[in-house]
Formats: C-alpha cells, structure tokens, sequence
C-alpha cells in the first residue's frame, strides 16, 4: 500500500491558533503517535510553542480503517507514555538533534487518557493503570478520563490510582446521551456500560428530542455530584452534537 496525503484542510496548529486568536481562550490540541514520525511531531510542538498553546493532550490515537490493530509510523510512537517522554524533553530544551546548539526549552503542560473502565487493549484495570503511572512518570502532568456514566466507576479508578501513587488531577470525561442509537453505539465503540436505570429511561421514549433532554439531565445530575466531590474540572465530549453542552453547562454555570 501507498500512503497518500490528500489533506485539504487546516490542521491541528491552524485549528487551535485560530480559535485563540478568536475567542481568547486557551485550546488543548490532541497530539497522537498514529500517523506522525518524530520528527514531524517536534516540529509541530516548536509551532505550538511559537504560537503560545503550551497546553496538550498526548494520546496514541486509534487505529485507520483497514487496519485492525494500530500500527504505529515506523519513525513513530507505538505508545503515549513514548509520546509523553518527547514532549518533556523539549519541556528540558533537548531536541531530536542532539548537536543543535543554544536550544530553547519549551513549557508544555502535558495531559493523557485514563480509562475509568479500562483501556480496550488491557487486559485488566490494574495493568491499565500501571501503564498510566508510567505516563505520569514521564511528564504527564493532569489525566482526562473516557466518558462514563456512572460517577463511581470514576470514584473507584481515582482510589485505584491514587493508591498507585499516581497524585496528578484526574478530570472527569463526560457525554450527554443524544439518540436512542447511542445506547448501543457508545458501549461497542468505547467499551463503556450504561447504567440500567438510563437505558430503561432512554427506551421509554422514541421521540428523539426527549431522548435528547433525558441525555442533558443525566449529564447534569452527574455533574452536580462530582462538583459537589471537588473535582478538578469538568471535560464533555460533544461529538459533534455542541447543542446538548450548551445545554448543560447552563443548567450548571
């Protein structure tokens, strides 16, 4: 197979320039191994900088469509916690070119995933936040979950890390419901459980607008009672459907 880039359209760095330029307010870009050599990775880390976004999420990403497995560039990644360990040594002003001379250091806030329910590829939570401490030891410096629906599965795996050791903040990740197809999307896509008492809530229902209200005032309950436990922040997945966010955040904010 050939690789061809047939990209028309701006990238993570324009994205990201142009909404500070606009709004004002900080952007996080993602930063995945998949796809990017090294090389190529740096250099969009010194544009960053360049651009002032020194916040980042550094994650390994998801495999292409024909492949089953991900499979990393071969000048590339294969894990985040590799990714992670690049970004911090830039944050120590050390280069890929190791003869490069009066170098820069560089001030990333370095974010990762974590898995309330476990990563798809481990083989169980506990391995899963092993690999997790092991992000944190190299630089990692605040973790975003997956979304859950369930706020003590959340609870459980910020114990189970902290009981690691692992002392970074841990936001919380969450989605509000928006269709009836999502109840069976989101478990196989994500590999997340929804509770029974919100199925059987959703199920009741085939219009797609109460489908859509039930969706924002789980979110909004959940919300409250994490607020209400001190975390950090709070991150919400629109997946393309912003309206329901807004919605929420006005019943929070």
């Amino acid at each position: 197979m050939e690789k061809i880039s047939n990209k028309k359209r701006p990238g993570t760095v324009g994205i990201c320039a142009a909404i500070m330029n606009k709004f004002g307010i900080d952007a996080v870009p993602h930063i995945i191994c998949g796809g990017f050599s090294k090389e190529e990775t740096e250099n969009a880390l010194i544009d960053l900088n360049f651009l002032g976004i020194d916040n980042v999420l550094a994650i390994q990403g998801d495999s292409i469509k024909t492949e089953a497995d991900f499979i990393p560039d071969p000048d590339g990644h294969s894990y985040a916690s590799e990714l992670v360990s690049q970004i911090q040594d830039l944050n120590k002003g050390v280069y890929l070119d190791d003869g490069l001379q009066n170098t820069s250091t560089t001030d990333f806030c370095i974010g990762v995933a974590g898995y309330p329910e476990k990563h798809i590829e481990a083989p169980s939570i506990d391995s899963d936040i092993h690999f997790l401490k092991m992000k944190a030891k190299n630089g990692a410096t605040y973790i975003v979950t997956q979304m859950f629906f369930d706020n003590q599965k959340y609870f459980n795996f910020v114990d189970k890390c902290r009981d690691e050791g692992i002392t970074v903040p841990i936001i919380p990740g969450l989605k509000p419901l928006t269709t009836k197809k999502q109840l069976n999307l989101i478990p196989h896509r994500f590999k997340v459980d929804l509770p029974d008492d919100l199925v059987k809530e959703v199920l009741r229902f085939s219009d797609s607008k109460k489908v859509r209200e039930i969706g924002v005032e789980w979110c909004v309950k959940q919300s409250k009672e994490l607020i209400k436990k001190g975390v950090p922040f709070l991150h919400y997945y629109s997946m393309g459907k912003s309206n329901s966010i807004k919605d929420v955040a006005k019943q929070l904010f």
